[in-house]
């Protein structure tokens, strides 16, 4: 039986209830819904949901910084800061999640951002492996960067986002 199609869009704030249950399920980390409002208000076109028949299966949320480069070295530079990515268990390995990266990312271009960042569990395999499938490039670990002591890698990619030649569609 072929599945419904999926639809990305922008989060409305109607949503918050969905995508607070889609994170409970999904990730250790639980924000709270002043949390997700909060960075939504950074960038509102960052924060993409994933809809199948009219319920979010998945979110992607992102703000603007700014700081030192992770890749220009001594430079200061807009940055877009992937929060948090989530996509619920039934609707994984469909090419969601790497399609509201890939989204989220031009958006954040859209407000000048030059890169990219994000933190990944480093035992989350699946995760780490789309990133790089993506062009992203782990610039260190953050040792017991998560609540419960598990290391983060921080990844990053330079902006305008342009596809590796080798990724799969």
């Amino acid at each position: 039986m072929l599945e419904a199609p999926y639809l990305l869009r922008p989060f409305r704030p109607d949503d918050l209830s969905s995508v607070v249950e889609v994170n409970r399920v999904c990730l250790p980390e639980n924000y709270s819904p002043y949390f997700f409002m909060e960075v939504f208000k950074s960038c509102p076109e960052a924060f993409i949901v994933a809809e199948r028949e009219n319920h979010v299966v998945g979110y992607i949320m992102c703000r603007l910084e700014f700081g030192f480069s992770d890749v220009r070295r001594f430079r200061m530079v807009r940055k877009g800061h992937i929060v948090s990515v989530a996509v619920l268990p039934d609707y994984r390995r469909q090419g969601i999640g790497r399609e509201m990266v890939s989204s989220a990312m031009k958006a954040l271009e859209l407000h000048g951002a030059e890169e990219c960042f994000l933190e990944v569990r480093t035992a989350n395999d699946e995760a780490v492996k789309l990133y790089k499938d993506m062009g992203f490039d782990t610039v260190r670990t953050v040792a017991h960067y998560y609540h419960d002591g598990a290391d983060a890698f921080l990844m990053n990619v330079r902006l305008p986002y342009s596809p590796p030649a080798n990724q799969h569609s």
